[in-house]
């Protein structure tokens, strides 16, 4: 009898410190969130919406947001007009905290749903839309501090108008991969020289797919340098997407793409940098389910003449979009040298899409983005990354 009650105690024992070890995991966090800072409200409104598709990149010691879209009277589903901006805002990174920086520069153009990426020479943003369409126009920002303005230089335009491309910075270089086109979704991938600016974009080996929404990223196996296209999603004829869980590899010196351990779901308008020497960092992004869902009913919708029933169409996708439940949090990472994606961590805020995070030291700042269908938020999120 005695010997059975000590055999219980040691697998009830067991028990407890297992379940105390999962606890401890579990509560682990691989990243430290907090709210850094809000985005001003636009000139003429009296609240901050924040923005989709801004501008955003790190040059000197400074986070730039600048651009991108909102809808400042109504949801687009109840007939609200999208509106694009040309702000320009400067955060001085001090004291882990950010510095809102006085100033009186503007983009040259409005501008939405650029591709952007920080270099060591400046912030390039290329393509991307507004009122007039979409655009070719490929821009540099440097931040002056002695002068508290931000220089803005034109680069040379793109071979063709994009929007909702992807892009990515090796050094010198500058990459700029897929979007939407006037006519449909690209696979083209090009390549820009900074040190070279007068050679123009140089035409690389196009994409394995046609590819939108993407996050594209710079990453090494310790010797070489790769571009890593991740997700993303094509519109197609039908107003049905084909999402991507696709992951793809692309060898800079032999100009050859290679496919990679896919993502665990399809993934659209994430963000996602590069950390240490061999990984890369997948913030939330869209699995979907609602987008999905949202395209169908409006293919319904165009293909209906029956007035009773595209009104009965209407009120589902309306009630759809206003029920939008949010997008992904998981922060997933990607091992290059193991070729295997781990889900670390989760945004414990409204999670963004259609932005651009960029890393600092040992922080992430992601500005901005859509939390929601329409909805967007003026929240600067920061992730201290734990060593």
């Amino acid at each position: 009898m005695i010997k059975h009650f000590f055999i219980l105690l040691i697998y009830l024992t067991g028990l407890l410190q297992t379940g105390a070890i999962s606890a401890q995991e579990k509560n682990k966090t691989f990243l430290q969130w907090k709210i850094a800072a809000q985005l001003p409200a636009s000139p003429g409104q009296t609240k901050a919406l924040g923005f989709a598709g801004p501008v955003v990149g790190i040059n000197k010691n400074v986070l730039i947001v600048a651009g991108g879209s909102n809808f400042p009277d109504s949801m687009p589903w109840l007939g609200g007009k999208k509106k694009y901006y040309d702000d320009l805002y400067v955060y001085l990174i001090k004291s882990e905290k950010l510095i809102l920086q006085k100033h009186k520069n503007k983009l040259s153009s409005p501008i939405a749903y650029s591709a952007n990426c920080s270099t060591p020479y400046g912030i390039v943003y290329a393509g991307g839309e507004n009122e007039k369409g979409i655009s070719n126009k490929v821009f540099l920002l440097k931040w002056q501090q002695n002068s508290s303005s931000v220089i803005i230089k034109n680069l040379p335009d793109l071979p063709v108008a994009v929007t909702n491309a992807s892009a990515a910075s090796d050094g010198n270089m500058v990459f700029v991969a897929g979007g939407e086109t006037l006519t449909g979704v690209s696979d083209q991938f090009f390549s820009l020289d900074l040190k070279n600016i007068s050679a123009g974009w140089k035409k690389l080996a196009s994409l394995p797919q046609p590819t939108s929404h993407a996050v594209m990223v710079v990453q090494s196996n310790r010797k070489n340098s790769f571009v890593y296209l991740i997700g993303g999603r094509k519109k197609n004829k039908t107003g049905i997407s084909d999402l991507y869980s696709s992951v793809f590899k692309f060898d800079i010196k032999k100009n050859q793409w290679e496919k990679r351990q896919s993502l665990p779901y399809p993934l659209s308008v994430g963000t996602g940098i590069s950390i240490g020497r061999h990984g890369i960092l997948l913030f939330g992004g869209d699995k979907g389910e609602t987008f999905h869902k949202s395209e169908e009913l409006m293919a319904a919708l165009n293909n209906e003449n029956v007035s009773a029933k595209k009104k009965d169409l209407m009120q589902q996708r309306i009630k759809l979009q206003s029920s939008h439940p949010g997008f992904n949090h998981e922060v997933l990472l990607y091992n290059t040298l193991k070729n295997e994606w781990k889900n670390m961590d989760e945004i414990p805020y409204d999670s963004p899409v259609t932005t651009t995070s960029v890393k600092w030291k040992n922080y992430v700042f992601i500005p901005g983005g859509e939390i929601k269908a329409g909805v967007r938020t003026p929240q600067i999120l920061e992730g201290e990354l734990k060593k």
